[in-house]
């Protein structure tokens, strides 16, 4: 037993670190974002409700069915419906209707429902996807964060240890004599200092890895690693295609710009509903029903007057005698409801009727409905129109952008190759006494501000190179 307990531990504990281990790419978050984010999730729904009124507006050109049953009794004076006459007791009814319509024609309105519906679902879509987009785009920019302020924090470390090892050096130099106890402070100064930016540094990868943690709803930061993907295509950087060329590329592909075109068709067809109203409506109908009623009632007659002979009781005026016969009173002797049965198929009853509707004066809803129509594309069309004005700005934007992070990149990169020889020869100098202590710190201060300058020039460029690549359609990646 106790190896078995000590098995399971060891395979729980396994799983846990699996999972603890688990280095997440730019990919794995997106994906994992798109998943089980929760307004993603309140977003689909709206695909779910379009789905749904689609389905109905199909349906709804079908001819549709209805039934109808009632049973009850009756207290006092009322005419029976089967019986057309009175009936002052208690009396039972029963009655069954079954009846069917269906629009033949209305102007083609279903039609266009059905068609409009279909615009509007795939225009939800699109906005559903445009959505998703801009939360890819915030998981990115996070990534890149935590990525910036990880290598910032490489450089800050890598300036401490040698600060440190300058503190250690001077210290010696001064306890031998060589150097005076000045010059010590100045660099434990400077330690402190770069010690302090580490703490900056730190807690801003903190912050950014809880940015990326909240994006996707994790619970925790703990065990959360991100893959550090090679950025050596940033070294050698390229000028991308012109932005008017990735502007037209971005008509065929944006989800805002298909969903603007699909709410305008949408509308035109809101016009085509709205014009619709004006013609006849042609609708064939059918019903079948029957009833039951406890008046109905079966008769038994005490004397039956065929099988007694007419008498004679007098004679008319005319020019020939006629006779005149008396048949004698008929005399019920009893009676009995009439079974169910029999009232079910006697009372039945069939209609079929093909109705015709024209609207003729409606308090002019149908010409404002249209006018209303009218607007709505006008309206769509507009906006249709704005949306593409921004994306060319925006592409514009995005596309200077990169030109300009291009440039500044590669400024950063002479800037840190030059303040890299220049600190190497202050460094020796330092060791050599020919350079104070204020003089060195300068020089590493130079040298960190370029290596600092150069971390940010490439992630900018990253993201924005990133941005212009969406635009185009291709899928968020850092792997090139």
């Amino acid at each position: 037993m106790k190896k078995i307990i000590l098995g399971i531990l060891l395979f729980l504990t396994g799983i846990v670190a699996s999972h603890a281990q688990k280095v997440w790419s730019l990919e794995d978050c997106i994906n994992y974002a798109l998943s089980n984010n929760i307004e993603i999730k309140q977003q689909m729904l709206n695909i779910d409700y379009g789905d749904q009124t689609l389905l109905q507006s199909k349906l709804g050109m079908l001819p549709d069915l209805n039934g109808y049953a009632s049973h009850g009794y009756n207290w006092g004076q009322t005419i029976d419906q089967y019986t057309n006459e009175f009936a002052t007791e208690r009396v039972r009814s029963n009655n069954f209707y079954i009846s069917s319509q269906f629009t033949v024609f209305n102007g083609l309105q279903q039609m266009n429902q059905v068609r409009k519906n279909q615009l509007d679902l795939l225009a939800t879509k699109y906005s559903v996807d445009k959505f998703m987009d801009d939360v890819s785009m915030s998981i990115a920019a996070a990534y890149l964060q935590i990525l910036y302020y990880a290598e910032l924090k490489r450089v800050a470390d890598a300036q401490l240890d040698i600060t440190q090892q300058q503190v250690d050096r001077t210290k010696k130099m001064v306890e031998a004599g060589t150097l005076a106890k000045g010059e010590l402070l100045l660099i434990e100064a400077q330690l402190a200092t770069e010690e302090l930016n580490l703490i900056n540094v730190q807690n801003n990868l903190d912050i950014a890895y809880l940015t990326l943690i909240q994006l996707l709803d994790l619970p925790t930061t703990e065990g959360f690693v991100i893959e550090e993907p090679d950025l050596d295509h940033v070294q050698s950087p390229e000028a991308p295609i012109g932005a008017e060329a990735i502007y037209e590329i971005a008509l065929d592909t944006r989800p805002d710009i298909k969903s603007a075109e699909l709410n305008l068709q949408s509308n035109e067809k809101s016009l085509s509903i709205a014009r619709g109203a004006q013609s006849p409506v042609f609708e064939f109908s059918g019903s079948w029903g029957t009833g039951y009623s406890g008046a109905a009632k079966d008769y038994e007659l005490g004397i039956d007057p065929f099988d007694v002979p007419p008498q004679l009781i007098g004679y008319t005026a005319s020019t020939e005698p006629m006779a005149v016969y008396s048949i004698p009173y008929v005399q019920y002797k009893d009676y009995e409801i009439k079974s169910f049965k029999s009232q079910v198929s006697d009372n039945m009853n069939r209609s079929i009727m093909v109705n015709m509707y024209i609207p003729i004066f409606n308090g002019w809803s149908v010409r404002s409905n249209i006018a209303k129509a009218k607007i709505g594309i006008s309206n769509a069309t507009y906006t249709l129109e704005n949306t593409k004005l921004l994306l060319r700005k925006v592409i514009q934007q995005a596309y200077a952008d990169v030109l300009a992070a291009m440039k500044t990149h590669t400024a950063a990169e002479k800037m840190v190759v030059a303040t890299t020889e220049s600190f190497k020869y202050a460094d020796q100098k330092f060791n050599v006494g020919m350079i104070n202590s204020v003089e060195y710190n300068e020089a590493k201060k130079e040298l960190t501000k370029a290596q600092a300058e150069l971390i940010q020039a490439k992630y900018d460029y990253v993201f924005k190179l990133t941005t212009l690549d969406f635009y185009m359609g291709k899928p968020l990646t850092l792997k090139r």
